[in-house]
């Protein structure tokens, strides 16, 4: 049976190491947390010089690779073979080269850790896949919902012994993504910042993850929401003298997924805070802002601006551009939307 994550690493602290571990998904940060862990602490470290070896897919084929999972310790009670981007491995597709995996994940060596590590996920059903399933671990990593990353982020900083503010959470999420390895970076980079017992909140991001306070996409959407005119006007004035810092494609993406967002919070009947982040798709935490927002902007707006966003993004793909530049083009939807 598949494990996940949490599961693995729980395993792992306790000391115990299978012999086999096929680690995939698109969620790189915990495959890479559970690679680390293993390439930190399954072997002690007067026997990694001869017994830990790190290896790249392309550069090997299956016969190599079990070559080094057959091969013994050298005056160590284990090795451990670290393969990272297998799915380049030489002959991984052909049928008898599979046979040759299954065969040793069958009988694997008890005294090998071959961990393989797939940028993306693989076929769960396939016999070689199964038997490492069997004999060792197979742990799937998937992507977060983005409703998910506030509560993961509230995970992540409670395991750290931190608080953090609702503000402070909303701003690493727009100014930095989902992207789970920069999020844990840049907490990481507060927390080595951070005085005894200080709480992370919007302050605290602003400094130490580079994030002008006045004039970012966060405070932009901000003063949509509040119809503040004068606060829009001075941030797209920024970004319109900034283009290379504040590309007009990303600001598109944020509107239209914005005002989407708000269309269907007034379409949805049940408006309480869980009901509207269960259809929205969103964290209980952002519902606030969507419940404003149609107090500011009714139905037909709402239908108007995301017809506006759409002709919009035709331009900035190229398409009746014209002679507008990106800043007028910024200008003229910011105009549309407040107006």
């Amino acid at each position: 049976m598949p494990k996940s994550s949490t599961e693995v690493l729980k395993e792992l602290k306790k000391k115990t190491y299978a012999p086999l571990y096929l680690l995939h998904g698109d969620e790189p940060y915990y495959i890479d947390k559970v690679a680390d862990y293993l390439e930190e602490h399954a072997l002690g470290n007067g026997d990694k010089s001869f017994n830990q070896f790190v290896l790249f897919g392309k550069d090997l084929n299956v016969p190599s690779l079990l070559s080094y999972a057959k091969r013994f310790p050298m005056m160590s009670d284990r090795q451990l073979i670290l393969v990272k981007e297998a799915q380049g491995i030489q002959g991984l597709e052909q049928k008898e080269m599979q046979v040759a995996l299954e065969a040793y994940a069958q009988k694997p060596l008890d005294s090998t850790i071959l961990i393989l590590m797939f940028k993306d996920s693989v076929d769960e059903r396939k016999a070689w896949i199964k038997a490492f399933d069997k004999n060792g671990v197979v742990m799937p990593s998937k992507k977060l919902y983005d409703n998910k990353i506030p509560d993961w982020i509230l995970e992540y900083c409670h395991e750290q012994g931190l608080k953090i503010s609702r503000k402070a959470i909303e701003m690493l999420i727009e100014n930095v993504g989902n992207d789970l390895k920069r999020l844990a970076s840049e907490i990481n980079k507060i927390v080595l910042n951070l005085r005894v017992d200080e709480e992370i909140n919007a302050h605290v991001v602003e400094k130490f993850v580079g994030i002008s306070k006045e004039y970012n996409y966060f405070e932009f959407q901000k003063a949509l929401i509040t119809r503040d005119v004068l606060k829009a006007n001075q941030i797209v004035n920024f970004f319109a003298a900034n283009p290379k810092d504040n590309p007009l494609a990303p600001i598109v993406m944020m509107l239209f997924n914005f005002f989407s967002k708000v269309l269907l919070t007034h379409v949805t009947p049940d408006k309480s805070e869980k009901g509207l982040a269960s259809v929205l798709g969103v964290n209980p935490f952002f519902t606030k802002d969507y419940s404003l927002a149609i107090r500011n902007y009714n139905l037909s707006k709402v239908v108007y601006i995301i017809s506006e966003i759409k002709k919009l993004d035709l331009k900035s793909k190229g398409i009746d551009s014209g002679s507008m530049t990106d800043g007028e083009a910024l200008r003229e939807i910011t105009f549309k939307i407040l107006h």
